[in-house]
């Protein structure tokens, strides 16, 4: 009917607990003690027992204070008790410590079998309902641990996505891959000094790689040219933020994508207002927007053009702080520069390689 059970008998009488054992051995190990002292050691020592047959009136520890200690400990108290005793005058006080149930001696063998009977099952049904919660509990953790796995694989393989294209509208421009790089690790340091949350962190580090992706909707003749641009020219070149947000736009279920749509728009706005393409000022311009502003003209002061040498770094922060509050957001620009080292380590880690003649890239740099 069900798996052998092991039930303890605590009673000082030897006769009584001889009986016991004639009634209920066919159910399995049944162990028997002489009072309650020497019953916690047998649970103590093994407490995987499914049933406790207990007397109350015992020398050294008495049951009253043996079931006490059974219901209060936080493992043994889901051991069934039924106690069996002389007389019915102390049902309701064990009842109230936590007993199982009460049979008064002399008993009737059949139905104290019957309710021990009873007792098991219930004890066998919670081990099995324990158990069962255990094993799903684990495979819920592994099923967790996998879809973590799986997403992370996802968010990395987005990340590389967003790179890639970055790169493809920088290499029409001879920028270097290591732009995007930078520009994506500059934004997110430049997030988390700002008091933004972890997610927002990670998504402006897989966004901001986008930010000049409308470069790809801009020809060569106006991109490439290595002297000043003309007015018409430069209103065509600023048209690479329009053309980026309609690359990058109806995106709403991809957040990388979108962000970058907003950035790709916004990060030639600025903070006064006369920024392009719409004329934002301030708040009005997403705060991603505002971030990648600053760690990209960082990048390109600090950077070797065909049309100018790098600036040094006082030179940089010099025009940079000239630009507080009017094309830069103040608050940004000031955790900027007072962390100024963090974001050249950055760049130092991440340095333009010049292209080397026999590679496929650097011989189509060299032809171009």
């Amino acid at each position: 009917m069900y798996d052998k059970v092991k039930i303890l008998v605590v009673d000082d009488e030897e006769m009584n607990r001889e009986l016991l054992v004639a009634l209920f051995e066919d159910l399995g190990q049944i162990v028997t003690v002489a009072n309650g002292r020497l019953a916690l050691r047998e649970i103590e020592k093994s407490p995987d027992f499914d049933l406790v047959l207990l007397d109350l009136h015992m020398p050294e520890m008495d049951g009253f204070e043996t079931l006490r200690v059974l219901k209060k400990h936080l493992s043994w108290r889901e051991i069934p008790v039924i106690i069996v005793t002389t007389g019915r005058d102390d049902v309701k006080e064990t009842l109230a410590i936590g007993a199982n149930d009460f049979v008064a001696k002399p008993y009737d063998c059949e139905e104290l079998r019957l309710r021990a009977i009873t007792q098991l099952k219930s004890k066998k049904l919670q081990d099995l309902y324990k158990d069962l919660g255990g094993h799903l509990e684990a495979e819920v953790l592994r099923k967790t641990a996998d879809l973590r796995k799986a997403l992370a694989i996802a968010q990395e393989a987005e990340y590389e996505i967003t790179l890639r294209l970055g790169r493809a509208a920088e290499f029409r421009d001879m920028e270097t891959g290591l732009h995007t790089r930078r520009i994506s690790e500059m934004s997110e340091l430049l997030a988390q000094l700002a008091g933004l949350s972890h997610a927002d962190c990670e998504l402006l580090r897989y966004a901001s790689p986008l930010h000049d992706v409308g470069k790809v909707g801009i020809p060569d003749r106006i991109l490439l040219k290595p002297g000043k641009l003309t007015r018409e020219e430069m209103d065509i070149m600023r048209l690479h933020t329009v053309i980026g947000g309609r690359i990058l736009s109806n995106a709403k279920s991809y957040p990388s994508l979108e962000m970058g749509h907003i950035i790709a728009l916004q990060h030639h706005e600025k903070w006064d207002g006369t920024g392009y393409p719409n004329g934002i000022a301030a708040e009005a311009i997403h705060i991603f927007a505002r971030i990648v502003s600053i760690v990209d003209v960082y990048d390109a002061l600090s950077s070797e053009r065909p049309y100018k040498p790098p600036f040094s770094r006082e030179k940089t922060l010099e025009i940079m702080s000239d630009g507080k509050g009017t094309f830069f957001d103040p608050v940004l620009l000031d955790h900027f520069i007072d962390h100024i080292d963090a974001f050249a380590a950055i760049r130092e880690n991440l340095k333009d390689q010049d292209p080397e003649p026999d590679s496929e890239l650097g011989a189509l740099a060299l032809l171009a």
